[in-house]
C-alpha cells in the first residue's frame, strides 16, 4: 500500500472511531490528517484534501483547538493561519478522556444527584426500586469518575515530575 492510499484509509477509520467518541466525522477526520501531516496545515489544504467546505473545517478546527487536540501555529512570513494536532497519542488519549467526562460523564453524575432525592414512601416498590437503581448507577459513575480522574491525573503527574527532574 502506498502513502497516499494508506493515509486516506487512516483518516477514513479514524473518521469512524470519533463517531464513537461523541464528534462528527469531519472533525475526526481532520484531526486524523493533521495528527499524520508532517507539517502545519492551512485552512485551505485541509479543505483540499478532505474535500470539504470552508465553513465545516473552520468549524470543526475551532472545536479541535477548544479541546485542545489542534493548535495554531504561526508561520513567519505568511498571512494564514496553520494548525497542527498534538501528536503525543497518550496525551490525545486522556484530552479526549477529559472532553467526554466533562461533557457525557459529569452532567449525568450532577442528574443522578438530582434524582437521589425523590419523594415518596420508602417502602413502595416502585419508589424503591427506582431509588437503588439510580444509586447503583450513581455509584458505577462514581467508580468511572475517580478512574478517569486518576488517569489523567497521571499524566499530570508524570508532566511535572519530569519537568522537575530537568531542575534537579
Amino acid at each position: 500500500m502506498n502513502l497516499p492510499e494508506a493515509k486516506a484509509q487512516f483518516i477514513q477509520s479514524w473518521g469512524v472511531l470519533g463517531s464513537q467518541w461523541g464528534i462528527n466525522r469531519t472533525m475526526a477526520q481532520i484531526h486524523a490528517l493533521l495528527l499524520v501531516s508532517a507539517k502545519p496545515l492551512s485552512t485551505e489544504e485541509i479543505m483540499e484534501q478532505l474535500s470539504v467546505s470552508r465553513g465545516n473545517t473552520n468549524m470543526n478546527v475551532r472545536e479541535l483547538i477548544d479541546w485542545d487536540l489542534v493548535h495554531k501555529v504561526i508561520t513567519p512570513g505568511e498571512r494564514k493561519e496553520f494548525f497542527e494536532a498534538e501528536k503525543d497519542i497518550w496525551k490525545v488519549a486522556t484530552l479526549i478522556m477529559y472532553q467526554r467526562k466533562k461533557r457525557e460523564l459529569d452532567p449525568m453524575v450532577k442528574t443522578l444527584n438530582q434524582l437521589s432525592n425523590i419523594e415518596g414512601e420508602e417502602n413502595d416498590a416502585d419508589v424503591k426500586a427506582f431509588t437503588e437503581t439510580v444509586g447503583n448507577i450513581k455509584k458505577f459513575a462514581g467508580q468511572a469518575e475517580k478512574t478517569l480522574d486518576t488517569i489523567i491525573k497521571a499524566e499530570e503527574n508524570w508532566f511535572w515530575g519530569s519537568f522537575l527532574k530537568l531542575f534537579r
